[in-house]
């Protein structure tokens, strides 16, 4: 069988986000290594990564005999055009979604995309191929874990969803299915050249308050991770193929030991490729560890610091104290890593003193990068579930920012946007920052970051202007 798999997106509204980032689609890449390694012909599109015209899409579906497509809360405007489009060219194609947005909402996925016939609410790889099999009249839907389905106008569930137990098992992700495409692109304008991804883990083993959680939703959806084996031989499959690997994981150095020996091992290996870890977390800095990152090509680091006040994150659950914060990033500065922090503006306990003091935290640590947004109330998150449960908002919302408006907080969103324009303010135009960055373009013989951040500073300019 041929099937198409869809990563839904915009590419022109990412263009226009000071935070565009791109990544390659690794939930279907999974997919799409499966389903190869069993005989079946695929073909990806990534709407984040090209304007797919009426024409493109017809001519893809022309020898499909399925459309597979991935879906975040966040593109949901965007999935529902590109689903629509779908049907309009074939209305008789099957169209099954899946991804954090119907992880998250599960029954009601099928309701908000009515042109999908099948939702798949877990974890795909344990049934893709069991999907195969309904496509060829060998299974029924009812008997596939995790899926939900259409039957008669009537949405109905297929088994309780599966949890894969040992992730080594999974095979690694079929990225020449991407490489018509080239990411790179990371938060606030610096970017890896001919950039692919990995990811070692699922889940987390800590409880952020503000963070979306599949172990809320998925019963035994805990925290797993690959073996330091496995991750070595996916390193030496990549080879020299890419300029980079961004590690995306939600706590890559979270097992230390695991840690210690993943680097141990790329260094004997003499392994040259850039990396670059986006979930780096403040308790894991230690002087012996970030030295093997050097020497193995760690080139950047994408820290969630969230706040400058203690007490807020105490309330947040997040287990890091201020000192970790500029422990980590002192000692990241050290050893000359990019470093970016995320400040979280909007905390319900925040007042104008607390904003305040994160802004002067921010200014005051040796950061390549900040950014600084609002507070999100996210479906699947400890924060939504009790503004749920006050009837602060409604079970169907998805996400909603962070306001008194609603009883969310003690400054409205106006206010909370405004502190976060002004903290962009005092920590980008800043001569001391500009002249920091300039001087640590000389000592890394890369200008790319300044130049990144000089396009960074004019759109913002702009914001603010506007």
């Amino acid at each position: 069988m041929k099937f198409l798999l869809i990563q839904a997106g915009d590419q022109g509204k990412r263009r226009k986000l000071l935070t565009l980032a791109t990544s390659p689609p690794l939930g279907l890449l999974y997919l799409g290594a499966i389903l190869e390694q069993n005989g079946h012909k695929v073909e990806v599109i990534d709407y984040n990564m090209e304007e797919v015209l009426r024409e493109r899409l017809k001519k893809a579906m022309s020898s499909a005999d399925a459309v597979g497509m991935t879906i975040y809360s966040y593109d949901r405007e965007s999935a529902k055009d590109i689903s629509k489009s779908i049907k309009e060219v074939d209305s008789e194609i099957p169209l099954l979604i899946g991804g954090p947005h119907c992880i998250f909402h599960q029954k009601d996925s099928l309701t908000d995309f009515p042109a999908a016939d099948i939702s798949v609410t877990g974890e795909g790889e344990p049934v893709v191929l069991d999907l195969v099999k309904y496509l060829q009249g060998k299974k029924k839907l009812s008997d596939i874990n995790g899926v939900f389905y259409r039957n008669n106008g009537t949405v109905k569930a297929g088994k309780p969803i599966k949890v894969i137990g040992n992730l080594d098992e999974v095979p690694f992700p079929a990225r020449h299915l991407v490489a018509k495409y080239e990411y790179g692109e990371l938060p606030f304008g610096y970017r890896m050249k001919n950039m692919t991804a990995m990811i070692t883990s699922r889940g987390c083993p800590f409880n952020c308050k503000f963070c979306s959680r599949y172990g809320n939703i998925i019963e035994g959806f805990g925290f797993r991770q690959r073996s330091a084996e496995s991750v070595l031989q996916e390193f030496s499959e990549i080879g020299d193929k890419y300029g980079a690997i961004n590690i995306v994981d939600e706590n890559f150095l979270v097992d230390k030991k695991r840690a210690h020996k993943i680097f141990d091992e790329l260094n004997k290996m003499g392994y040259k490729t850039e990396i670059g870890i986006h979930g780096a977390r403040v308790d894991a800095a230690e002087e012996d560890l970030y030295k093997k990152m050097k020497k193995a090509g760690v080139k950047y680091l994408y820290f969630g610091l969230e706040s400058g006040n203690q007490d807020v994150l105490d309330f947040y659950n997040k287990k890091t104290t201020l000192p970790q914060i500029r422990n980590a990033i002192n000692l990241s500065k050290k050893f000359n890593f990019i470093t970016i922090g995320n400040f979280i503006i909007g905390a319900p306990i925040e007042t104008k003193e607390h904003i305040e003091r994160t802004i002067k935290f921010a200014c005051s640590l040796p950061l390549d990068i900040a950014g600084f947004g609002p507070l999100i109330y996210i479906r699947g998150s400890e924060l939504w579930a009790d503004a749920v449960k006050c009837k602060h908002i409604s079970e169907d919302t998805s996400l909603v920012y962070a306001g008194s408006e609603k009883g969310l907080g003690k400054l409205t969103q106006q206010e909370i946007f405004k502190y976060i324009s002004l903290a962009y303010q005092r920590f980008y135009f800043n001569p001391r920052y500009m002249l920091t960055q300039l001087y640590r373009g000389v000592t890394r013989n890369d200008y790319s970051l300044l130049v990144h951040g000089i396009k960074f500073l004019y759109m913002l300019r702009g914001r603010i202007n506007s």
